[in-house]
């Protein structure tokens, strides 16, 4: 049996950094994930005046319910996505303030309109440099009344996290009417999270009412990154190997967890306790119709093994995944049809059929999950290599290593 140590979750890390930031008192979160992308949102706090004071293993964040400490800011959200839509959401709380935000030329191509429709909704004055609906953007702070808003959170569950995050500093709280939803699992992350902060939000079908009155800090304990876990399980299902992940158990915020019952669907036993996940391999994995709508960032990871099941894989109801860091349903048929699989695709789903892969470079459009998920295929396929394999510094920078490190059958020794 292999254990492999997996770093914190990046989902729960931003959720945690936003909260941390926005409580009153100083937050300890404890294993929070070090990466490009949680680096960026930590700079970002810095650069809006909120202290931040790391120790390995551990960051404090000094809250400021009153919003950020300084009255001008220029905050750049590099890659990060969850950067990018939390933090002028936060800055929009500010009593007074002017903040720009911009980001990476991948992340610019990345939509934020139905967030900052919601936000002008509620009276908060921004405008988009660009394109709109793009960074840069800036945003004329002058606190937030709160009330009622429509939202479409069917492109992105983050759009529907940064307004929940906002609900507790507006003035009167926020009442939201969720018209379409995907990812779901990652709204019940934030419910949970707030409510680990002193935040009761009420849910009623896809009306979601969210109090005023604001956060206590606490000590947070991030657990391992779910999406990240998936290279891993799938490795064990693809190579007859057994691996455990600790942390990740019965009570996992994630629902990234669930791409262990795929692998059940395909054929591995998965055994779930209390503290850990473990995963093991008991035949060839055979294939599947499977809706991934919930757990779409490991669609590429089931993408990536899909040429060993025994017949055709086909994954569902996975729109969102064109919007990603790339278009990553036409990533992973791109870079397996260049080695030589058999992959139909169309407008939310992608059908991949048995196949001897051939060695190929994985064009990854910078996409760390593009990255890791074909490294597993490299398992089967000696000779795949990456066009740019640096960037899974976004989420797991010692990825490569490790995963070296669990081909080699050592992971941490076990």
């Amino acid at each position: 049996m292999t254990v492999i140590d997996i770093p914190g979750s990046k989902s729960v890390t931003a959720r945690a950094l936003f909260l941390a930031a926005a409580a009153n008192g100083t937050t300890t979160l404890v294993r929070p994930l070090a990466s490009d992308d949680t680096e960026g949102f930590a700079e970002g706090l810095t650069r809006l005046g909120y202290g931040v004071r790391k120790e390995p293993d551990r960051w404090h964040i000094e809250g400021r319910p009153a919003g950020p400490a300084v009255a001008e800011a220029d905050v750049h959200c590099r890659d990060g996505a969850t950067t990018a839509r939390f933090l002028p959401t936060l800055a929009a709380a500010a009593a007074r303030g002017t903040y720009r935000f911009d980001a990476s030329a991948q992340m610019r191509r990345r939509p934020l309109a139905p967030l900052t429709r919601a936000l002008r909704t509620l009276g908060v004055d921004l405008r988009h440099e660009g394109a709109e609906g793009h960074h840069p953007l800036t945003v004329e702070a002058s606190g937030v009344k709160g009330g009622e808003l429509t939202l479409d959170a069917g492109e992105s569950s983050q759009y529907l996290t940064a307004l929940l995050m906002l609900g507790p500093l507006t003035a009167e709280g926020l009442r939201i009417d969720v018209t379409e939803l995907v990812s779901a699992p990652y709204i019940e992350i934030t419910l949970a999270m707030m409510r680990g902060f002193g935040v009761e939000v009420v849910r009623e079908g896809d009306m979601f009412t969210v109090p005023p009155g604001g956060y206590r800090a606490t000590t947070y304990a991030v657990e391992p990154d779910a999406s990240t876990a998936s290279y891993f399980f799938a490795a064990a299902a693809l190579t007859g190997r057994e691996v455990t992940v600790p942390g990740l158990g019965t009570g996992a915020l994630q629902g990234d967890v669930r791409f262990t019952d795929v692998l059940r669907r395909m054929g591995a036993e998965v055994r779930t306790t209390a503290g850990r996940t473990t995963v093991t391999a008991v035949r060839p994995l055979s294939g599947l119709t499977v809706n991934m709508r919930d757990i779409s960032d490991t669609m590429p990871t089931l993408a990536a093994i899909a040429p060993f099941a025994t017949s055709p894989v086909r994954i569902e109801d996975v729109a969102n995944t064109r919007v990603k860091e790339c278009d990553r349903l036409e990533a992973c048929a791109q870079n397996l049809r260049n080695m030589g699989i058999t992959v139909h695709t169309g407008p939310d789903w992608i059908e991949i059929h048995p196949g001897t892969p051939r060695p190929a470079e994985i064009v990854t459009h910078g996409d760390h999950r593009i990255v890791m998920s074909f490294a597993v295929t490299g398992l089967r396929t000696p000779g795949i290599r990456f066009d740019d394999p640096g960037c899974v510094r976004k989420t797991f920078p010692r990825f490569h290593e490790e995963f070296a490190a669990f081909v080699a059958g050592g992971a941490d020794g076990k």
